[in-house]
Parts: C-alpha cells; sequence; structure tokens
C-alpha cells in the first residue's frame, strides 16, 4: 500500500467511480481468511454489498488447484462459503473465480471439481480478458514511499500510469483477435481486475479508454449467458489461463507475440 492509505480507502475509491460512470453491478471475489486475519474486513465487504456490488467466491485462501488435491481444493471453496452468507444474505454470492485461473492441470481433476460445483449451484465466473493489471501495484507503492521522503518520483508514476493503459489496449485487442479466431466473431468479454491502490487510480481512466475502444459494459450474468461460455474445453492446462486461451489450446491457434513491461515494473522505485 502507499503510505496514509489503507484498503478501506482503496474500495471506497473503486465504488466511488464504478457509481460516477454508471456500471453495472460488478462482482468482487472473497478469500475469507483475509477476513479472518483481519475481521474489520467484513465491513468493508458489507459496504460492497450496500452499495449494490454483488460477490462471489474465490475459495478461504486463494488455493491453487494444481498445488492441491480435489478434495481438499474443494473443501476450501466450501468454507469461504460462510463469511459470503454473512456479508451477502440476500446475493447471489455462487459464483466462483479460480484462483490463478487455474482450473486444473488433469482432466480428472478438472472435472471433478466442476461436478462439485455444479452439483452445488455454483457457476464458473470465466475470464477472456485480462492483462494482469496487479503487477503495477507494488511499484507504484513503491514510488510512493519515496516520494513521501522527498524523491521526485512524477516521471516514474506517468511512466507507470501510461504502460498500465497501454498494456491494457494491447492484450485487449489480443483477445478480441483471438476470439474472432476461435469463435469466429467476438463475444462478450469478462475482465479481471484486482482491488489495488493503483487499479483505483487508474479505474477511471481505464473505463474512459474501453469506452474508446467500443466497448459498453453489462453484467458477469449477461456476459456469461453468451453460447461460448457454454462450451468447456475440457483440457487439463497447468499454470492455468483465461477460457480463450485454453480454447485456443484445444484448436491449436497461437496466442499472439505480446510485450510486458515485466523487467522495468520489477525495477521500478526500487
Amino acid at each position: 500500500m502507499p503510505p496514509g492509505e489503507t484498503r478501506r480507502q482503496v474500495v471506497d475509491s473503486i465504488l466511488a467511480t464504478l457509481k460516477q460512470e454508471t456500471m453495472p453491478p460488478v462482482y468482487g471475489f472473497v478469500n475469507g481468511k483475509k477476513v479472518a486475519d483481519y475481521p474489520l474486513q467484513a465491513h468493508v465487504l458489507e459496504d460492497w454489498v450496500k452499495a449494490g456490488e454483488p460477490l462471489g467466491n474465490h475459495t478461504w485462501k486463494h488455493t491453487n488447484l494444481e498445488k492441491e488435491s480435489e478434495k481438499d481444493f474443494i473443501a476450501d471453496i466450501a468454507k469461504g462459503e460462510p463469511i459470503l452468507k454473512r456479508v451477502d444474505r440476500k446475493g447471489d454470492w455462487h459464483w466462483f473465480r479460480y484462483p490463478f485461473l487455474n482450473e486444473g492441470e488433469t482432466t480428472e481433476k478438472r472435472e471433478q471439481v466442476r461436478d462439485w460445483l455444479t452439483a452445488h449451484g455454483y457457476r464458473i465466473a470465466e475470464v477472456t480478458l485480462d492483462f494482469e493489471d496487479y503487477m503495477w501495484n507494488d511499484p507504484y507503492a513503491r514510488c510512493m514511499v519515496k516520494q513521501k521522503a522527498g524523491v521526485d518520483e512524477h516521471d516514474n508514476i506517468a511512466w507507470l500510469e501510461q504502460s498500465y493503459l497501454d498494456t491494457a489496449a494491447e492484450f485487449t485487442q489480443m483477445f478480441r483477435e483471438l476470439s474472432a479466431k476461435i469463435y469466429g466473431r467476438e463475444i462478450p468479454y469478462v475482465l479481471l481486475l484486482h482491488c489495488g491502490a493503483f487499479d483505483a487510480k487508474m479505474l477511471p481512466q481505464l473505463i474512459v479508454q474501453f469506452r474508446s475502444e467500443g466497448f459498453t459494459f453489462i453484467t458477469l450474468p449477461q456476459a456469461e449467458s453468451n453460447p461460448a461460455y457454454s462450451i468447456d474445453p475440457k483440457i487439463g492446462y497447468p499454470n492455468g489461463g483465461t477460457l480463450e486461451e485454453l480454447m485456443a489450446k484445444v484448436k491449436g491457434i497461437n496466442f499472439p507475440d505480446n510485450t510486458k513491461p515485466y523487467k522495468k515494473i520489477d525495477e521500478m522505485c526500487r
């Protein structure tokens, strides 16, 4: 976190932007252990719900299915349910997002977890647009620490802002091209973002950028009512990936070449 900023302020900022931009309801995916470790964060989730935003299950402790047995992974999903019941009593929180977008490295493991989710009323919140937005949060916090100490980090922060938007634009275009190759058309996309301080800062600009690229915004259930989301690629995929990446693998379509400024981001404001 940048100095002087709290996680509560991050979420409040995101909620304010969603209201200002008249966005449809946005799902927030919850790891219950975070609330167990920091009980006051339950109030943040309650305020999210009061603002008209829904919640979903993201496992108890952000478990990686590839590193767990099916039984332990399923137990971790179930362990996350009590906090959702408590903070979102009337909500449709039976949406599940896999941590790390990892749905299992084998088809057997994948299908066992999916069968449990179906039997317990869950729908899978697939992702079809992702640019690893979380990468910019740590360097931003480092730069703000140095700036508070009197170091002028204006140029570095400006670079972080521009590279964030540029990378979002690059990957948006790639996923649009991939959609055309896989499905023969564009599909309604599901965008993955994180509740970080830099994400909150950049969200207004990111929404403007998406609108300038021709996008309008709909809900997760609306997007996933599209037939594209009913197609199960039925493959184990080590390290995980978006639905489009899995579908491309099945169809023998190469993921487009891309660039992300990993090295510069890692070195920024050290």
